[in-house]
Parts: C-alpha cells; sequence; structure tokens
C-alpha cells in the first residue's frame, strides 16, 4: 500500500483525492492546508489524518506527497520532500522561475526520488490516441501542428495578478503538449497578445487573448490559439498535419446525441471546464504516479519538461512584451 499526503485541499487537491478513492494500492494517509476546514472536510472524507507539512514530512509511514499548494510554495516543498526521500507529485508550475525551478531539479537529483509534475493533458484518451497515431506513422512527418484552448470565462483578478500571466499560467499546458506531439523541442517563438475580454486583466499587466507559433530545428510549426472567453464553453482541440495527412482531436461533448430537425443539426455543448473535461486524465495521470512509485520506473512527464514548458513561457512573455521573434534556451546541468 502506497500512503500518499495531500499538500492543498482547495480544488486540485480535492481531484487528486477523488482519484486516490478509486484506485486500489493506494490511499490518502495524510492532508494538510492552510485553511483548517479545508484539511478537515477532505480528511473526514477520505480517512486521512490531518497534520501539518513538518509532521507529514518527517513521517517515515508516508511514501509520497501531491503538492496542490499556492505555486510560491513549491519550491520549499520539493526540497524539503526530496529531502526526506518522498516520491514528489508537483501541480504546473513547479515555480514561475526558471533558476529556481532548476534548483529544484537538482535537489530532486541528488536524492533520486520520483518527480512528476502534472501536466494532465498528456493523460487525457483523445490525446493520447492522437498521439499514438504520430508515433504508427499515420500521418507520416508531422509538418503542422495547431492547438486551440479558450476557457468558458476568465478567472478573478485576484487570481490573475498571481499567476504570473497567460503564458505561464494557461498556455503553458499547451506548450507542454506541442513539445509532446512535435517529437523535438521548439527552438523559435514568436508570440502576440492582447486584452480583449476584461480590460482589468490588462490592468493587471496580464492578456487574455494570445496566439503563438513555435518552430523546431527541422522546421516543423505549431500554432497555439489561448482565450480566457469561450461563450460556446469549454474549448480543447489539436490537429496534427503530416506528410500523409491529418489526425485531430475535437471537443468532448456531454453527451454524443445529435437532434436533427427542419431548423438543422444540434448538437450537445462541450463539458463545461477542466475538472470535467480531463476527469479521466487525472486518474490517469495518477496511476501512472503510482506506477511509477512502485516500480521504480521514472515518471513522464519529468522536472525536465516542467523546466522547458516554463522557459518556453518566459520566452512568450518576452516576444508579446518585445514584439519579437525569441530563441529558446533549455541549458539546463542536473547537478
Amino acid at each position: 500500500m502506497i500512503n500518499i499526503a495531500l499538500l492543498g485541499c482547495g480544488r486540485i487537491g480535492q481531484v487528486h483525492a477523488n482519484s486516490l478513492l478509486g484506485i486500489d494500492g493506494a490511499r490518502v494517509a495524510a492532508v494538510c492546508d492552510a485553511v483548517p476546514a479545508a484539511a478537515d472536510a477532505l480528511a473526514e472524507r477520505t480517512g486521512a489524518k490531518v497534520m501539518d507539512t513538518d509532521a507529514i514530512l518527517a513521517d517515515a509511514d508516508i511514501d509520497a506527497v501531491v503538492i496542490g499548494t499556492p505555486t510560491t510554495t513549491h519550491y520549499d516543498l520539493i526540497h524539503a520532500a526530496a529531502t526526506e526521500g518522498k516520491a514528489i507529485f508537483c501541480e504546473k508550475p513547479i515555480d514561475l522561475n526558471a533558476d529556481r525551478i532548476r534548483d529544484c531539479l537538482r535537489i530532486v537529483s541528488a536524492h533520486n526520488v520520483p518527480f512528476l509534475v502534472a501536466f494532465n493533458r498528456r493523460f487525457d484518451p483523445n490525446f493520447r490516441a492522437l498521439k499514438q497515431q504520430i508515433d504508427d506513422g499515420t500521418v507520416g512527418d508531422v509538418e503542422m501542428i495547431t492547438i486551440l484552448s479558450r476557457d468558458p470565462n476568465p478567472p478573478p483578478i485576484g487570481y490573475v495578478k498571481t499567476s504570473g500571466g497567460l503564458f505561464r499560467d494557461m498556455m503553458i499546458h499547451d506548450f507542454d503538449m506541442a513539445r509532446f506531439l512535435l517529437g523535438e523541442d521548439p527552438v523559435e517563438i514568436f508570440a502576440q497578445g492582447s486584452c480583449l475580454v476584461n480590460p482589468e486583466i490588462g490592468d493587471a499587466g496580464d492578456v487574455d487573448t494570445a496566439m503563438v507559433t513555435l518552430r523546431t530545428v527541422s522546421g516543423k510549426l505549431c500554432h497555439i490559439s489561448n482565450s480566457r472567453r469561450a461563450t460556446y464553453g469549454y474549448d480543447q482541440r489539436v490537429e496534427v498535419h503530416g506528410s500523409m495527412g491529418m489526425v485531430r482531436a475535437d471537443n468532448v461533448l456531454t453527451t454524443t446525441v445529435e437532434v436533427s430537425t427542419a431548423s438543422g443539426f444540434c448538437r450537445a455543448p462541450t463539458e463545461p471546464f477542466f475538472l470535467e473535461r480531463y476527469s479521466d486524465a487525472y486518474r490517469a495521470e495518477m496511476l501512472h504516479f503510482i506506477d511509477a512509485v512502485t516500480t521504480g520506473n521514472a515518471p513522464s512527464p519529468n522536472g525536465l519538461d516542467g523546466f522547458k514548458a516554463q522557459v518556453i513561457a518566459d520566452a512568450a512573455d518576452a516576444s508579446c512584451t518585445l514584439g519579437q521573434p525569441q530563441t529558446l534556451d533549455f541549458t539546463y546541468s542536473s547537478i
């Protein structure tokens, strides 16, 4: 039995708790949160103990931690957990600073603990099937990828101010997906952004509408489109064009029912937001992490994947600000 502690009992902590409750061979052993009521509620639902962070990290019976706390706390928690030999499941981003991420990866490497960065979209059944088609050579050599991610509504302004911006908070998922599907790292990025949804987002120094183009050394291109508003629901689509054809993954709808009348064709709406759209992905992601802890196999995506996504996000922000393409430098030394 793998004993796992949840650090953070908010929305994402509850998601991971739900996954663990349905997985044999693992259990929520402990929970903690800065809000005692949140920890108490999740403990009651999972049968876990409520403990403070120090007690969790010092407990030899706890095998792994899930870090679902605010990004500003990740650095210290990763260092402390790695030092205590705990396997680490960390929500993205690892940190908002690439140099600090390097520090985290050095401590993880020094203590040789499993470390998974939660880019959950890699585990979505639809995107994995699309990736398999690429790997099987169905569409030939990949030439162009288009990724569309649009939220139904913008987040609260308080969240925007501490999120690191659209490129580091929202599009970072798409940067990881681009690397996952391209099969090679991009070498150049050009980003443009506007504030078209909520002027308060612009006042906070962020954009709510953005487009990015990535280019790899072999010339593959990837276009990413993000918006904080989609009046028709949660929009998540991917298209890959290759030398022998095209493969795409469309939106997941709430049902497969389609009504046809003299007025036309009517389909169900998309899943309302990420919790519903990626519920299967969250469970598959946790299963992968538990397997890594159990077998000793290296989890993926790992810390280096998190680092590279952050480098791309930083470069996107710089490109958007300067109005110029940016060269991507993934220079990294593990020790």
